[in-house]
């Protein structure tokens, strides 16, 4: 289906969505860090990012804020898959500007919904070609 960069922190967590994502036929680029993320950015061709906010030194509102200032990754469309609450999220002024598509709470979503998000995403076309 699609190029996915999967950011997320946690090995274990981060080895399974890659495996439940690739079942679903997408080739899935795995980051544990922002600054890892950024140079897979700059060597594939990206087309759905599913991220954790909860990164180390670099955050995941600082990563997606910081990838927006660049013009041909602005219009990468993320699915955010974290441990922070949506409504903390949500309630901050940029967040619709940041170009989430879906935002997934870990502790009530199965690995069987990020799959199923982000096909609705590359079904319906958000997904530059």
């Amino acid at each position: 289906m699609g190029r996915i960069l999967l950011i997320e922190p946690d090995t274990i967590l981060g080895k399974n969505y890659q495996a439940a994502l690739k079942r679903a036929g997408h080739d899935v680029y795995r980051s544990t860090s922002a600054g890892a993320a950024l140079q897979i950015l700059d060597e594939q061709a990206i087309e759905l990012i599913v991220l954790e906010l909860l990164l180390g030194a670099h955050n995941g509102v600082e990563f997606l804020y910081e990838i927006r200032s660049y013009s041909d990754l602005k219009n990468i469309p993320v699915i955010i898959n974290s441990n922070v609450a949506p409504a903390t999220v949500r309630s901050s002024p940029g967040y619709k500007l940041l170009g989430v598509q879906q935002y997934l709470y870990k502790p009530h979503t199965k690995q069987s919904e990020l799959v199923e998000a982000a096909g609705i995403v590359f079904d319906a076309g958000v997904v530059r070609q």
